[in-house]
């Protein structure tokens, strides 16, 4: 736009052109501020704006970045309007029909640190400062994002530039602070349907009077995520000043972390990684541990699942794994214990929100139908967390949070978070299983000698999980199982014909379970 006086009626009308009526435009662009002007618009015209173009939306004091889409319907925005994507409606944080100033944002000013990763070059401490902040502000375009994830995930990072990428994600963003020693956390590595363990360690070690404040993430491509399942039980949602209340007075929470603004670059990170299906050891690395830097964790137990179909699927790659993880926490300061497990298979029975909640509660009841697996995971990983109490002699452990679990202490301490997060109705003896189901049977007699979690996770979602939260699938037999031909070996339960049918249709294909001679069952590389 060329230069008027100031004062002059060609700037009176620039700035009438740039100021629009705000318009909340019911899309879900994931992670992504999206700005939709129309065709015909004043400023689109005037500015010559592109579409994917970079604007700054800005008013009394707010201000949010968005990418510029074109739309041509007035249906969607006039051309008055200035639309906004629920992300980006949500993050400006103002009412439809607000008057907002509306022009074209600065480039990103880490753009050339970028093109030098995405040529191979190494990566300064400051470089990964820059980018990291510019992703946060919403200054990176998801083709930008893209570049970067795929740029460090194929000249793969060095174990300098995976710290320098996980301080970088920690300071930017919220940072707690818990004023006490130590602060304890527990966190997998993922891709082990079930594997609900967290809701079980949480309340032995919070009983214990260990300070353990979990927040957990909402499932993206799993069928279910700790916040997801508690949210059975519980109101996950909660704000961050009610959230410090619970962990001072009950030594604990579950809670959805989304609300805490806990490390944000991870998070729009995480919308390109997934689709992608890149989870790098130093991205996931830098992930994992700049968001406990951020929650105020001082001690942290990880589980490393390893597996045939685990994102682990060798010792070697599970040690390379731990010296890196271990590394970088020693760098940020993070007592850290890395735990490698069994992920041959699902933990627990359930596969989805509503069979996960029943298989926890299980558990803290002490139920004869309770999955041992389950049990016997979570007591050793809390058993590990509580061995971080200098009044615990190692080795200890896992005897003191059995006795927790026995005694009923971990269920009336669970009892007392839920009441404190906000109870919601469930029997687990009667859990809201959707309406729909349908049977998978063996097809010939023998002994169960492996099961794809990545397929019956596929199944799961299929399903409808977690979305529809009583959807999903039950076990009814694990490795080592001997069946006979057409015994039963899991149920999938859906709430909709369609989502009955894909599962249905995934499930004819491949049932994601192997029957033969018990000889042929994968070893166990564990380290409990």
């Amino acid at each position: 736009m060329k230069k008027t006086a100031p004062g002059s009626e060609a700037e009176k009308a620039a700035q009438a052109a740039s100021t629009l009526a705000l318009r909340r435009v019911g899309i879900d662009t994931y992670r992504e501020n999206v700005a939709y002007l129309h065709r015909e618009c004043e400023l689109y015209r005037a500015e010559g704006f592109q579409a994917l173009a970079k604007v700054e939306v800005s008013s009394n004091g707010h201000r949010i970045l968005a990418s510029v889409n074109v739309v041509d319907d007035s249906a969607i925005v006039g051309c008055n309007e200035l639309g906004l994507s629920e992300d980006a409606f949500a993050l400006l944080g103002l009412d439809e029909g607000h008057q907002v100033h509306v022009s074209q944002a600065e480039p990103a000013s880490s753009i050339p640190a970028l093109h030098r990763k995405i040529a191979g070059e190494r990566l300064t401490a400051k470089d990964f400062q820059a980018i990291v902040s510019d992703i946060a502000e919403h200054r990176y375009s998801k083709i930008e994002l893209t570049a970067f994830v795929v740029a460090c995930n194929q000249s793969e990072l060095d174990r300098e530039e995976v710290f320098f990428l996980s301080d970088a994600m920690s300071r930017v963003g919220r940072r707690l602070n818990w004023g006490e020693h130590p602060v304890v956390d527990k966190h997998c590595i993922g891709g082990i349907p079930g594997n609900r363990t967290s809701m079980l360690v949480v309340p032995i070690v919070a009983a214990h009077g260990m300070l353990c404040p979990k927040t957990s993430s909402r499932a993206i491509t799993s069928p279910a995520g700790t916040a997801d399942t508690m949210e059975m039980l519980a109101t996950v949602e909660l704000q961050f000043e009610q959230l410090e209340d619970i962990v001072h007075t009950h030594r604990g929470c579950l809670a959805w972390g989304g609300t805490s603004d806990l490390s944000p670059a991870d998070d729009v990170l995480i919308a390109v990684e997934r689709p992608l299906s890149i989870d790098s050891p130093g991205q996931m690395v830098a992930s994992i541990l700049s968001k406990k830097i951020s929650a105020g964790s001082t001690h942290l137990v990880l589980d490393i699942p390893i597996g045939p179909t685990a994102k682990v699927r060798s010792m070697p790659e599970a040690q390379r794994l731990r010296r890196l993880f271990e590394f970088v926490a020693k760098r940020m300061g993070l007592t850290l214990d890395v735990v490698i497990t069994d992920g041959r298979q699902p933990i627990g029975n359930g596969i989805g929100p509503a069979l996960e909640a029943r298989d926890v509660m299980r558990v803290l009841h002490n139920h004869e139908k309770a999955p041992n697996d389950l049990r016997q995971k979570a007591l050793r990983l809390a058993g590990r967390m509580l061995e971080f109490d200098p009044d615990v002699r190692g080795g200890d452990g896992f005897a003191i949070a059995r006795d927790i679990l026995d005694s009923g202490r971990a269920l009336q301490k669970m009892q007392d978070i839920i009441a404190a997060q906000g109870t919601k109705s469930f029997d687990p003896e009667h859990p809201p299983l959707a309406p729909l189901c349908f049977d998978i049977h063996a097809g010939q007699s023998g002994t169960v000698i492996g099961i794809d979690n990545l397929q019956l996770a596929r199944i799961a979602r299929q399903a409808g999980a977690p979305r529809a939260t009583g959807a999903g699938v039950d076990l009814l037999a694990k490795l080592g199982s001997t069946v006979e031909a057409g015994d039963l070996l899991y149920r999938v339960y859906a709430a909709y014909p369609t989502e009955l049918g894909f599962a249905r249709q995934l499930c004819e294909r491949a049932t994601g379970f192997t029957v033969g001679d018990a000889a042929a069952i994968p070893p166990l590389f564990v380290e409990f």
